[in-house]
């Protein structure tokens, strides 16, 4: 049989090795691991990760091989891979693929360190399944397209499927097996935007049910699951329920050749990446011209469509996690502390009276220019108008941490290190030792004893220090 585009993606995902690849995508791999784990570290004492954790204490074994990262409780694959997944995508500082509009390491990562865990396998090995689940991941993310991402959350959904090739690929399944689980894990994608509205712990339940679903469709596979060939592209298939389009020559664009992984951003503001944009680009008029905040009377910020349909559900932020979608909340901090970063999001800034006066002062504009360019390229321009009628202006052709913008490797530690010091869950000593095991990942004989932390740990406090976020400028 001629295999399907969803044929062709799983035998990509079931063949590629760590040999196959080029060294500058096993040296991106370990930077993506270092940023996912700073972010898991983050989130650790939040809400969302706790309340899964409560979870798989009630109905997960109450020991196994994959470490819970927040309490550093021992649990099955499944069950370590869910909270970790949670807690990677809580402070919104784990990474992002601009195209596909998709986090892939809050589910790769996850599942594939849950899994390795458990295994014999090496770094090497657990560095090609990471890239197969990152590759696979973002295609289909280009396929479903935009108006995909207007209903659904992209990376619970081509999330799902990514952790699935990312898991076959560690358990060397070979092409058939790895296809139905492809389609096993496509029939249980889900993730809608309404949650923002509600201020909801939804997205954090996203990326713990894509990895979840991700190891169960790549296990219920091994074990003789059969699965739709085509669930992609299919007449019944995602496409066709959860997009309205796609171009299925979007599933293997030069797989193998175009290295995804290379393409992918770190995110430098700790809140959504739609607002980075706007973010650097007032940041700069607040570097060139130094507007004093009090007397800003409006900032517009010209975005592109998707940036209006995402953030514009936020209208008044009512928790930290929500005012981290709200435009006008992540540009007052930038007009204010020139910054967004961990530290900055506070309950006590939600009610701090200026920072809601430079909230109210935001409005955002759709540009037909800079949406055209979406999602290639994500741009903004902004608009800083004075009490005395000055008008500054400036604009962002690349936010920073994108590829051609791209954080610095003192950078990436300095963010890794803040990280983890705003989580509370780890010591300096771990720091230290967390950030020689993801440089040498390639290296590590047997993952079994990877990035497992020592004993059990007091669990991280719900809330931080409210101090400004340490500057990470290399």
């Amino acid at each position: 049989m001629t295999p399907t585009p969803s044929g062709q993606l799983a035998a990509f995902a079931s063949a590629l090795r760590c040999d196959d690849l080029p060294p500058a995508v096993v040296d991106k791999t370990r930077e993506l691991m270092l940023d996912w784990l700073g972010s898991a570290l983050a989130g650790a004492g939040a809400r969302p990760a706790a309340a899964l954790e409560k979870l798989a204490a009630e109905l997960g074994p109450q020991t196994g091989p994959s470490q819970i990262l927040r309490s550093r409780a021992m649990t099955s694959p499944l069950f370590a891979a869910a909270v970790n997944a949670a807690a990677s995508h809580v402070v919104e500082q784990d990474d992002l693929h601009n195209r596909s509009v998709f986090h892939p390491g809050a589910v790769v990562f996850p599942p594939v360190m849950a899994v390795a865990q458990s295994l014999n396998c090496s770094g090497e090995d657990v560095v090609a399944a990471v890239v197969a689940g990152y590759e696979c991941g973002i295609r289909i993310g280009e396929f479903l397209g935009a108006s995909h991402y207007r209903v659904f959350h992209t990376t619970a959904t081509a999330g799902t499927l990514a952790a699935a090739m990312a898991v076959c690929n560690l358990l060397k399944l070979d092409r058939e097996t790895t296809w139905h689980a492809l389609g096993c894990a496509g029939t249980q994608a889900a993730g809608l935007w309404e949650f923002l509205r509600d201020a909801a712990d939804s997205k954090q339940l996203h990326t713990a049910k894509a990895a979840m679903d991700g190891i169960t469709a790549a296990y219920a596979a091994r074990h003789g699951m059969t699965a739709a060939r085509r669930i992609l592209e299919g007449g019944q298939g995602m496409a066709a329920g959860l997009s309205g389009q796609g171009d299925p020559a979007a599933i293997t664009d030069q797989l193998g050749r175009r290295w995804a992984v290379l393409e992918t951003s770190f995110k430098y503001h700790a809140s959504c990446r739609h607002t980075h944009p706007a973010a650097d680009a007032l940041a700069g008029i607040r570097r060139r011209h130094h507007p004093d905040p009090a007397r800003i009377s409006r900032i517009t910020a010209y975005v592109y469509q998707a940036a209006a349909d995402v953030l514009g559900a936020v209208e008044f932020p009512r928790s930290i996690h929500q005012s981290k979608f709200s435009m006008g909340f992540v540009l007052a901090l930038i007009a204010r502390y020139g910054r967004a970063g961990v530290n900055e999001f506070t309950e006590a800034g939600l009610a701090d009276r200026e920072l809601r006066r430079l909230h109210d002062s935001v409005r955002m504009v759709v540009d037909e220019q800079i949406d055209a360019r979406y999602p290639r390229h994500w741009t903004a321009r902004v608009e800083v108008e004075l009490d005395d009628g000055t008008v500054h202006r400036h604009g962002v052709e690349s936010p920073k941490g994108d590829p051609d913008n791209p954080l610095s490797g003192a950078e990436l530690e300095c963010k890794f290190r803040a990280l983890c010091e705003f989580g509370g869950a780890v010591n300096a000593a771990e720091i230290d030792d967390l950030l020689a095991q993801c440089r040498q990942l390639p290296e590590i004989a047997d993952f079994k004893g990877a990035l497992i932390l020592p004993g059990r740990h007091a669990q991280p406090a719900a809330s931080r220090p409210t101090g400004a976020s340490p500057p990470c400028d290399g």
